[in-house]
């Protein structure tokens, strides 16, 4: 025992005497590992550093080649620091009157085209376009490069000089002229990857495979109002307006502005939207009708409005819509109704005159991407009486009723007749039977189930309900009465009658509506801006 007590301490003193040396190898080895890491370190340092001066140098010398510095890039935000007063020429401007001209450009980039040496640019504003190129000897490979990078739908400054195509350029409006572009600048950047894109929106109509979803579409609405198309649908749309406005004016109307929150509803029916009005409950208007003939009765003799109407009609149609832009007019005349027919026939005659003459370019720009027969008309416009118009319903196998509404078939069936029979696409239906019109609609003297009434139609769809209107107090409350109308909630329409009214006659025009039907869309809701019905409140 003895004997193995002294061999272990031998070896303890063995092993302490080895630490130190084991100790100073240790620390030898990681000094070492630490100066090569040290070394390493410094010679990537150096490289790296090498490198930059090589890529700094490059860069000055790529600086001094670029003969276009200055004359591309992306401007400072606008925020109206600065006014300095340059001349921009407008898109449409640019024909042969301005070639070897210089001119100052602000568009967005429709579509671009590049190749190792220019860049062929669309640009387009609203529903014009012109070509624009970028490259030759003047112009460095660095602006080529620049604007060949940018996303399409950007806004972009450009200044160049206005040049005579050898040929047309089939793709843009402005064929026979492109700009050769000195200079360019970013006025807003498009976002590189958006939800829909410009050559997908504007695929002719009969090609499905890139077709575009309405329910897109309105969902990227702002995108989508951007097209050529729509450009021109919403040009004519003002243009409806402004020459409705213009011929009543001439012709001795006033404008007004009704409410649209009223007390009862307007058309006496359940198709309304309620609203909170403080203490109690309020309707959204469906139409001015009772504020019309309290303007008559009131000796404005003849009035129009152009305005919003809103009609809670749970309808997915393609026609239907919960709020709209209503054309509406009221007139009294002197012996019969038939001098209001005689104006609105003429109004309407007025109307599509002035788009087939003013907006030629862009009945064609429409028309390109929904192909369509050009809208027919007649002059003066053809009436047809209600009993006539039964008789060639049935003649064309359709079972009805000498007193049945027409149902939406019904109606485009009747008007591909007239079209057949007449060659118009536009005619007024008279004389509809009594029980189908509002309580406040005249009889028919010579035949008390008929009314006094009518519809304006295009393309077999109407456009306009219309109808003389009751002026004598008594038979106004008689027929309310008669139709279930609770007479306190439209009291001060009816009360007015109490103080003489002269006959009087109107009616109300759906603006898109009629936009939709003269250009031939399949749907109202491309005529409405941001459209609204049972399922869309939104953008």
């Amino acid at each position: 025992a003895k004997c193995v007590l002294l061999h272990e301490q031998k070896m303890a003193d063995s092993a302490n005497a080895k630490d130190p040396q084991r100790k100073a190898e240790k620390e030898a080895a990681k000094a070492a590992k630490e100066a090569a890491k040290a070394a390493k370190k410094a010679e990537f340092k150096a490289q790296k550093a090498e490198q930059q001066q090589t890529t700094a140098k490059a860069g000055e010398a790529t600086e001094a080649e670029d003969i276009s510095k200055g004359n591309y890039g992306d401007l400072p935000l606008n925020q109206s620091q600065s006014r300095p007063g340059r001349v921009y020429v407008p898109v449409q401007d640019l024909t042969e009157k301005l070639v070897s001209q210089t001119v100052l450009v602000r568009a967005r980039i429709h579509n671009s085209r590049a190749t190792s040496k220019q860049v062929f640019v669309s640009l387009r504003f609203r529903q014009l376009s012109v070509q624009a190129i970028v490259g030759g000897p003047s112009i460095s490979k660095a602006m080529v490069k620049f604007v060949g990078s940018l996303p399409l739908e950007s806004i972009v400054d450009i200044e160049g000089t206005v040049v005579a195509t050898p040929s047309p350029v089939t793709s843009c409006t402005q064929s026979n002229v492109e700009i050769h572009v000195s200079k360019l600048f970013v006025v807003s950047r498009g976002d590189p990857r958006p939800p829909v894109v410009m050559a997908d929106l504007e695929r002719v109509e009969s090609d499905a495979a890139g077709e575009v979803g309405l329910e897109t579409r309105l969902d990227n609405r702002v995108i989508d109002l951007r097209t050529s198309t729509n450009q021109s649908v919403f040009r004519m749309q003002s243009a409806v307006c402004a020459l409705f406005r213009d011929y009543l004016l001439a012709n001795g109307f006033t404008e007004i502005h009704s409410p649209k929150i009223i007390s009862a509803a307007s058309e006496g029916g359940a198709n309304v939207f309620r609203v909170d009005y403080f203490k109690s409950n309020a309707y959204l208007a469906q139409s001015p009708q009772f504020y019309k003939q309290m303007a008559i009765v009131a000796d404005f003799d003849r009035v129009f409005e152009i305005a919003p109407v809103f009609r809670a009609e749970n309808s997915h149609t393609h026609r239907h819509l919960t709020e709209f832009v209503g054309l509406d007019l009221e007139m009294a005349f002197n012996e019969h109704y038939h001098e209001v027919l005689d104006l609105l026939g003429d109004l309407f005659v007025s109307i599509f005159k002035g788009l087939q003459a003013k907006y030629a370019q862009d009945i064609e720009i429409v028309g390109k991407q929904y192909p369509r027969e050009p809208f027919k008309f007649l002059e003066p416009t053809l009436r047809v009486e209600w009993p006539d118009a039964i008789a060639m319903l049935r003649e064309a196998g359709e079972a009805i009723g000498d007193f049945d509404d027409l149902s939406t078939p019904q109606e485009k069936l009747l008007g591909s007749i007239i079209k057949a029979k007449y060659d118009t696409d536009f005619y007024i239906l008279d004389k509809f039977p009594l029980c189908v019109r509002p309580f406040y609609t005249m009889p028919n003297p010579e035949h008390p189930a008929y009314s006094n009434s009518y519809d304006i139609m295009m393309r077999g769809e109407e456009i306009m309900s219309g109808a003389q209107r009751i002026h004598d107090y008594a038979l106004l409350k008689e027929r309310a009465i008669a139709h279930g109308v609770n007479l306190a909630e439209v009291a001060a329409y009816v009360d007015c009658f109490k103080y003489g009214a002269p006959p009087h006659a109107g009616g109300g025009v759906g603006l898109e509506r009629v936009v939709m039907l003269f250009l031939g869309l399949p749907n109202i809701r491309k005529t409405s801006l941001f459209p609204r019905d049972p399922k869309r409140v939104t953008p």
